[in-house]
């Protein structure tokens, strides 16, 4: 039985995203942690700090092991982290000497954000890929009908006359913000050791931590285990892309409502109301709007971490964080086929109307 409405047996046909929800499976994170623990393998052979034949084993270890998750599940129960078990487990898959430099002066935080980073980095791929046939769709319309008119409204009145153009302008240009803030949002490495000072790496530390960001594709930048601010800054921008599509939906929502302005295809069906067609694409994309908006002041609420690191703030993230992606996906997703669904926008020049969503 699943509770979240992401990925719940039905209701994740309107609020889910086959095309994202692996990127944040339990399979995904194992990968990206082991991915993280054969780059910081290799960093340190090249280095010299540990033997070159340990880090080609662990490597090696890396690309085949399969972990115990039953295990696993038992372990996050004690330790609430993951890393402690699957290490244990890797270094036994490892064998011998080699295994005594796995995990070499690294920590659980390192390798669970670093794991987030991987991970998020290619779903931004896609959100950005989908962030850019909205504009596309919108460039579209506004092709089509940006001459047409419309009643521009203030404050819930009608105000003066508009056009098509105009409104459209007030839906793409923020989505073009967001676009070009997501491209150029640099995913960091986390690598800090057990209290971010990388002490067992002595002088080196730095040096491990520029060769592991280029290992992984990463940014280098210093530990900030105890620093969120960096995945705040991702659900801002997660929350800033909602809401911008929520604004579209909105408004095409009210304009189905004066069945003057917006002519659609295929809405929503009424179990009690055979005429209708719901405008449902447009009420997801309010929806999805504010619940990222109420997501991220937890993520606000966990920059909040006590001293060197915080088990509380930490959990709080892996709460919010995976469901605004995913409501993120399903907006851009939602906005899609809403958008491709319109038919006709405004009143033309010879001053027809149009019948809302028929």
């Amino acid at each position: 039985m699943a509770f979240s409405p992401f990925e719940h047996p039905f209701l994740s046909g309107l609020l889910g995203d086959e095309e994202i929800a692996p990127y944040l499976s339990a399979d995904a994170d194992i990968k990206a942690m082991l991915r993280f623990e054969a780059a910081l393998a290799e960093a340190e052979a090249r280095l010299g700090l540990i033997p070159a034949e340990a880090a080609e084993d662990i490597v090696a270890a890396c690309d085949r092991f399969e972990p115990d998750v039953a295990k696993l599940k038992v372990a996050v129960g004690q330790d609430s982290v993951v890393i402690p078990e699957l290490v244990k487990q890797l270094r036994q898959a490892v064998g011998g000497t080699s295994a005594e430099y796995v995990h070499f002066g690294a920590t659980s935080q390192d390798a669970i954000d670093t794991s987030l980073m991987l991970r998020l980095k290619a779903v931004r791929a896609i959100l950005l890929d989908r962030l850019t046939q909205i504009i596309e769709r919108l460039d579209d319309l506004d092709r089509r009908f940006g001459s047409n008119k419309l009643m521009a409204y203030t404050r819930m009145q009608a105000a003066i006359s508009i056009s098509v153009h105009d409104r459209i302008q007030s839906w793409q240009l923020p989505l073009t913000r967001q676009l070009s803030a997501l491209k150029q949002f640099e995913f960091p490495v986390q690598f800090g050791g057990a209290a971010g000072t990388l002490d067992k790496l002595g002088p080196h530390g730095a040096a491990v931590r520029t060769a592991l960001a280029a290992k992984l594709g990463l940014a280098d930048v210093p530990q900030w285990q105890n620093q969120r601010d960096v995945i705040a800054e991702i659900g801002h921008r997660l929350a800033s892309v909602t809401g911008a599509a929520g604004k579209i939906g909105q408004d095409l929502a009210l304009m189905a409502q004066s069945g003057k302005e917006i002519m659609t295809s295929g809405g929503g069906k009424s179990s009690a109301m055979a005429h209708k067609q719901n405008p449902v694409g447009a009420e997801i994309l309010v929806s999805l709007s504010r619940y990222n908006a109420v997501q991220l002041s937890g993520l606000h609420q966990a920059m909040v971490h006590e001293q060197e690191r915080s088990g509380a703030a930490w959990t709080l993230e892996w709460l919010v964080l995976p469901h605004m992606v995913m409501a993120t996906a399903a907006s851009l997703r939602v906005g899609i086929k809403t958008l491709d669904r319109i038919e006709q926008l405004g009143i033309n020049e010879q001053g027809s109307s149009n019948s809302a969503f028929n």
